[in-house]
């Protein structure tokens, strides 16, 4: 048991909200474990819910103390277990893609999870499918096998796509990754126009626009299931800044908005919950940092890859999120790069609020009040965006002979 609470302690430690009063409501992590395997969103942790042979124990993972034996399949935030999503992971076999993988089959709210690539995904659905958890694994290898792998899914999570390399820009990257998000876009657009589409390929500022056009030119756009996967950012920012302050990593939330690149990326410290002082020189440092955090690990590994690990990570903390929206939380909050009106930019990454249908609202909140510093990068970060988004609009409306190119 004492080895089943320290591995959900260890998923539990990607906060998001403060448990001090705020202006918002508080999400739980509801950590669910089948069999001792740990599920887990990005939100605050509270409880531990032992499932199958232990259903018998609701245990606090991060307060030590037991409560009195559950027996009801109850989540504790009020309604059933429903093991019935289906998921599909598109580039399953690459760096992003297996460790994304791994976590989603961890997730108890997944009935079915498929794994697609152009080659190597055999492999991988082979292993993950020992794992002794309740999804099904299934393998699509190739176009041909693609309208199968998507046909009923409920989630489609896109980490298709080439890393970066050491001296590249998300930007260097855009003319293969373009073409792929486009080509599989459409395939969704196909085949389950009514899913959720998580956008990771890079650069996110110019694939989720490349997304929109294709699902408007095929009649199935709905600007409340386009995601541009944005978290990592904010699992960073996070832990810089409980590391920079020595805090609790589980009480620390920092809204980022924007966009996924460079200065496009704005990180709100004077948002951070719980309230904390920053220096002038400290917000510098740790701005600069969160918006560099990718190169230093594309320095760091020399060649051999981009973030891939802590991608994955973040990634799965917005579909489990997903998927508890789906399952009827109605307490479930993201950063995320949308459709939005809360600049005049047309997509915008902010907090949002996740619903059974989608992306229900906007945190509009999180952009009034900011300091002199963040409203000034806010406003130099728009021009880079603004071209980032419009540079994927005009790929996608490229006649196909010259979008190739």
């Amino acid at each position: 048991m004492a080895a089943a609470t320290s591995a959900a302690s260890l998923f539990s430690t990607v906060s998001s909200y403060s448990s001090k009063p705020s202006s918002l409501p508080h999400s739980r992590l509801q950590a669910v474990k089948f069999n001792s395997v740990p599920s887990f969103t990005g939100l605050r942790s509270t409880t531990s819910l032992i499932s199958g042979s232990d259903a018998s124990s609701l245990t606090k993972t991060l307060r030590g103390s037991v409560t009195k034996a559950q027996t009801s399949d109850k989540k504790p935030y009020g309604f059933k277990i429903n093991a019935s999503y289906k998921v599909a992971v598109l580039g399953a076999a690459g760096g992003i893609g297996q460790p994304l993988s791994l976590l989603i089959k961890m997730s108890p709210l997944v009935s079915t999870l498929h794994l697609y690539d152009i080659a190597n995904v055999k492999g991988v659905a082979a292993d993950l499918s020992h794992c002794n958890t309740p999804s099904q694994v299934r393998d699509f290898t190739g176009p041909s096998e693609l309208a199968d792998c998507l046909k009923d899914v409920n989630v489609v999570v896109i980490p298709a796509g080439v890393p970066r390399k050491p001296g590249m820009t998300r930007d260097d990257l855009f003319n293969i990754n373009a073409n792929i998000v486009k080509t599989l876009v459409e395939a969704v657009a196909d085949n389950c126009p009514n899913a959720f589409i998580h956008i990771i390929s890079n650069p996110v500022n110019s694939t989720v626009p490349i997304a929109a056009e294709v699902l408007k030119k095929k009649g199935v756009y709905d600007p409340k299931k386009l995601f541009g996967v944005t978290t990592l950012d904010v699992v960073r920012a996070n832990t810089f800044v409980s590391q920079k302050k020595n805090l609790k990593l589980i009480d620390v939330d920092v809204p980022v908005i924007g966009g996924h690149a460079g200065i496009t990326i704005l990180p709100l410290l004077s948002k951070t919950k719980p309230s904390v002082n920053f220096t002038d020189e400290e917000i510098q440092e740790l701005t600069v940092r969160i918006q560099n955090a990718g190169t230093e690990v594309v320095d760091a590994k020399a060649g051999a890859g981009s973030a891939t690990l802590s991608m994955a990570y973040a990634a799965a903390r917005f579909v489990e999120s997903s998927l508890r929206a789906l399952d009827g939380d109605g307490d479930v909050y993201e950063c995320s790069f949308v459709e939005s009106t809360l600049t005049d930019l047309p997509f915008f990454a902010s907090r949002i609020k996740l619903g059974k249908n989608g992306l229900e609202a906007v945190i509009e909140s999180d952009l009034q009040g900011l300091t002199e510093y963040e409203q000034k990068a806010l406003e130099a970060l728009k021009p880079e965006l603004k071209a980032s988004i419009e540079k994927g609009v005009a790929f996608a409306n490229k006649p196909a002979a010259a979008a190739a190119n």
